[in-house]
C-alpha cells in the first residue's frame, strides 16, 4: 500500500486544514490537525511519522477522562461518516463551524463541506464562545440547508440568549438541524427548542467512529450497534484503523441500553459508578442537575464512600441558592443512590480546549475541598 506524507496544520488555520483535507480526500497526503499555535509559534508535535498507508486524518480523542490518544482514520471512513448524515438527513448543506478543528466533531463539519462542495462559516474558535457571535454567524449562512454541530455547553448557552432573544431564535429556526453531542444534554434545555421548533439531534460517537453515528439514539444507515454485558459495541465503514476487535467491533467502553430500538446511553464504564449496589450514571446526574433553575453548567464525579462504596459529588455554575435544589431534584428523580453527598459552586468549570469538562480537574476540586 503507497504511503503519503503527512501534512501538519495548527488548529487555528482553518482553512489551510480545508485545502489540506481536500487533498487528503483524493489519497494525496495526510493530515494531522495539531493544538492551534499562539503568537506564531506552534506547539511542540510528537509522535506523528513522516509518512502513513491508508490514513487520511490523525486526530487525537478529547482527553476527557485521561491522555488523548492518536487516532488514525482513512480516507474510506471518513466518507463513509459523511454520507450516512447525509443519508440520515436527505441532503447535504452548509455548516457553521463552532468547534476546534483538531477535534472528531470540528474536523467532521470541513469534511462534510468538502464533500458537499459547500463553503463553511467559520467561528472563530480559538475564543471563548458566545451566543452572541454564534448568531452572527448563523446570520451569514446562506445555503438552502443549514447545519451545525455543538457541544451541549455551547447549546445552553444559545438558549439562555434565545429565551429572550427573537432574532436567535428566528435563526435557530432556519437551522435543517443543530446536531449536539460529547455529553448528555438535560431535558429541560431539549424540551425548550422543540417547544419552539428548533430541530435538536442529539448524536453519539467519538474520534474512533469519526464522529457521530447514532443520532436520536438510531444507529445510522451501516452502523451496527450491539450490547456486550452493557457495554456499547460498534461496527461499521466509518470505524478507524486498528480499533476493532476479530468480530469487527469497536468496544466503547460506554454503557448502554436499548429502550425500544433506540439506544439511551448512560455514560462512560467510569462514569457509571455503583451506589448501594445500584448503577448510577453520572452523565444522567448532569443532566437532571442541569435542569435546575439557577444552574448555568454542572459536572458530576464519583466520590469514594465507606458506606456506599461510592457517592454523587457536584459541581455547578450557578446561583448560590440552588445548592440543596440541585441535591433534591437528582434525588427525586434517580433515587436515594443518586443523591450527591457534597455540591461545590465554582465560577467556572474546568474545560479542554474543545469545550468538554475536564474530569480529571474536576474530582481534584473535591480534595482541594477537605
Amino acid at each position: 500500500m503507497n504511503s503519503v506524507p503527512v501534512k501538519v496544520i495548527p488548529a487555528n488555520d482553518v482553512v489551510g486544514a480545508l485545502l489540506a483535507l481536500g487533498e487528503a480526500l483524493e489519497g494525496k497526503c495526510c493530515v494531522y490537525i495539531s493544538p492551534r499555535e499562539v503568537n506564531g509559534v506552534r506547539p511542540e508535535v510528537t509522535g506523528i511519522p513522516e509518512t502513513v498507508s491508508n490514513t487520511a486524518l490523525i486526530i487525537e480523542s478529547s482527553g476527557s477522562t485521561g491522555t488523548p490518544k492518536k487516532i488514525y482514520l482513512s480516507k474510506e471512513a471518513l466518507i463513509a461518516s459523511a454520507k450516512t448524515t447525509e443519508r440520515y438527513f436527505g441532503f447535504t448543506g452548509q455548516w457553521v463551524l463552532a468547534l476546534p478543528i483538531n477535534y472528531i466533531a470540528g474536523a467532521m463539519v470541513l469534511v462534510r463541506s468538502l464533500l458537499s462542495d459547500t463553503q463553511p462559516v467559520l467561528m472563530n474558535t480559538a475564543v471563548s464562545f458566545t451566543p452572541e457571535a454564534f448568531a452572527l454567524s448563523s446570520s451569514m449562512v446562506s445555503g438552502e440547508h443549514k447545519f451545525v454541530s455543538v457541544v451541549p455547553t455551547q447549546l445552553v448557552r444559545i438558549k439562555q440568549l434565545a429565551e429572550t432573544d427573537e432574532f436567535l431564535l428566528m435563526l435557530l429556526k432556519r437551522y435543517d438541524a443543530i446536531l449536539v453531542g460529547g455529553q448528555s444534554v438535560s431535558a429541560e434545555v431539549l424540551s425548550f427548542f422543540a417547544e419552539h421548533d428548533v430541530n435538536v439531534v442529539s448524536t453519539y460517537g467519538m474520534a474512533e467512529t469519526s464522529g457521530g453515528c447514532v443520532y436520536n439514539g438510531e444507529a445510522l444507515d451501516g452502523v451496527d450497534v450491539q450490547l456486550f454485558d452493557g457495554q456499547i459495541g460498534i461496527k461499521g465503514p466509518m470505524l478507524a484503523n486498528d480499533v476493532a476487535d476479530q468480530s469487527g467491533y469497536f468496544m466503547s467502553h460506554d454503557v448502554g441500553e436499548f429502550v425500544g430500538s433506540r439506544l439511551s446511553v448512560l455514560g462512560r464504564s467510569d462514569r457509571v459508578l455503583i451506589s448501594g449496589g445500584l448503577k448510577i450514571g453520572l452523565d444522567q446526574v448532569e443532566a437532571v442537575a442541569g435542569s435546575v433553575p439557577g444552574v448555568v453548567e454542572v459536572g458530576a464525579t464519583a466520590l469514594d464512600s465507606a458506606e456506599w462504596g461510592q457517592r454523587v459529588g457536584i459541581v455547578y455554575v450557578g446561583s448560590p441558592e440552588v445548592a440543596d435544589y440541585v441535591a433534591g431534584a437528582v434525588f427525586e428523580q434517580l433515587g436515594i443512590a443518586a443523591k450527591p453527598i457534597r455540591v461545590i459552586r465554582v465560577d467556572r468549570l474546568p474545560r479542554l480546549s474543545n469545550g468538554k469538562t475536564d474530569l480529571i480537574t474536576l474530582n481534584q476540586l473535591f480534595d482541594e475541598e477537605d
